[in-house]
C-alpha cells in the first residue's frame, strides 16, 4: 500500500493504492485545489493528515504534469509548486518516493483499463492488438501525451512534452488563427489551442477574426454553452475538436499506435457526444498517403477519472522488489 497522486496545474488528486493478485486498487480519493496550498508538500501533508483510521503509507508514487529531471519536477502550469523525491520523503516521513510524468501514469494505466473504462469515437472498434503500441493524449490545464509501447516481447512507456510542439494549421482559417496567436504569444504550440485556456483563447480569436466583440468566457462556460446550442461557442468547440483530431492522428503516426489512440483528461468525457458529432475522426484519418493506415486505428475517450492514479499505483510493487 502506498500514497499515490496525480497533480496538474489546477487539481491535486491523492489516494491510497495497493496491488492484490495483480489487480490495482485505488481508495480514499481526495481532490485538492492546487491554489489552496502554497506548496505541493503542504497539499501532501493535508491529505495524509486527513487519513483518519488508515495506516499511514510508507512509500509514494506521484504523477506530475511536467518533465521529471533528476527526481524533481517544476510544473509548467503551476509555477508556485515544485516537487522532488527527496523532498517528499522528508515532508511526508516516507521510506521512499518516486515521481513520474502524468502521462507516464496514463500510459501505464492502459494495461489495467477495461472496455467499460472508455467510449469509442468513430466507426472503428477493432480488437486491440496486444503486441502493438497504444498512444494516449489529453487536453486539460495543459496538453500531454504518452505511449505504451509493446512489441510482443516487452513493454515500455514513453512520455514527453508533445503539447509544446508547434501547432500545424490545416486550412485558411487555422492559418489566420495561428498568425494572430503568433502576434500575441510568439511561438504557437499545440497547447495554446488544445487545453482549457487554449479553448478560451480559440473562442476569443475566432470571434475577433469575424469582427465579433464578445466578453471572455471560461472554458467550462464555452463547453456548456456549445452543448446547449450557442453558435459562437459551438464554432469554437467544433474547431477545438477538429484540431484535436488532427493532432491525435499525427501522434498515431509518430508512435505507430496500432492498438489505439486514447483521449483522456477532464475535457473529453464532458464533450463526448459533441466530439463524436464533430470532425474529430475525419481529421484523425485525413493523413494523405497514410490515411488507410490511421483509418484502421480505433480512437477512444477514457471515462475512468482515476486512470492516472491506477497507473501510478501499478508501480508500487517496485518498492517491494527493491527491498528484496
Amino acid at each position: 500500500m502506498g500514497l499515490i497522486g496525480d497533480i496538474g496545474g489546477t487539481n491535486a488528486r491523492f489516494a491510497l493504492g495497493h496491488i492484490e493478485d495483480g489487480r490495482v486498487w485505488v481508495s480514499s480519493l481526495r481532490i485538492l485545489q492546487a491554489a489552496d496550498y502554497p506548496t505541493g508538500e503542504d497539499a501532501v501533508r493535508a491529505y495524509l493528515d486527513g487519513l483518519d483510521g488508515h495506516e499511514r503509507p510508507r512509500v509514494a508514487v506521484i504523477a506530475a504534469a511536467g518533465p521529471i529531471e533528476h527526481g524533481a519536477v517544476e510544473f509548467t502550469n503551476n509555477t508556485a509548486w515544485r516537487f522532488s523525491e527527496a523532498g517528499l520523503v522528508k515532508a511526508a516521513h516516507l521510506d521512499g518516493a518516486r515521481l513520474i510524468n502524468d502521462f507516464t501514469a496514463q500510459s501505464l494505466a492502459l494495461d489495467h483499463l477495461r472496455a467499460e473504462d472508455w467510449r469509442t469515437v468513430g466507426p472503428v472498434e477493432a480488437a486491440a492488438d496486444p503486441d502493438a503500441t497504444a498512444a494516449i493524449l489529453g487536453p486539460g490545464t495543459g496538453f500531454g501525451c504518452g505511449a505504451r509501447i509493446r512489441d510482443g516481447k516487452a513493454c515500455a512507456t514513453l512520455s514527453g512534452e508533445a503539447g509544446h510542439a508547434a501547432f500545424a494549421p490545416t486550412d485558411e482559417l487555422e492559418v489566420e488563427v495561428a498568425r494572430r496567436l503568433a502576434q500575441r504569444f510568439g511561438r504557437v504550440s499545440i497547447e495554446r489551442i488544445l487545453s482549457g485556456p487554449g479553448l478560451a483563447t480559440l473562442y476569443e480569436t475566432l470571434n475577433a477574426i469575424e469582427g465579433i466583440d464578445t466578453p471572455p468566457l471560461a472554458p467550462n462556460e464555452i463547453t456548456h454553452r456549445a452543448i446547449e446550442g450557442d453558435e459562437l461557442c459551438r464554432a469554437a468547440l467544433s474547431r477545438f475538436c477538429a484540431v484535436l483530431g488532427s493532432v491525435a492522428g499525427d501522434l498515431a503516426l509518430a508512435f505507430g499506435a496500432r492498438a489505439g489512440v486514447y483521449v483522456t483528461g477532464g475535457i473529453a468525457p464532458v464533450i463526448l457526444e459533441f466530439l463524436r458529432a464533430s470532425d474529430f475522426r475525419a481529421r484523425f484519418e485525413d493523413k494523405g498517403r497514410l490515411s488507410d493506415y490511421v483509418s484502421a486505428i480505433p480512437t477512444r475517450v477514457v471515462v475512468r477519472p482515476d486512470a492516472a492514479l491506477v497507473g501510478a499505483a501499478s508501480l508500487l510493487g517496485d518498492f517491494e522488489d527493491a527491498a528484496r
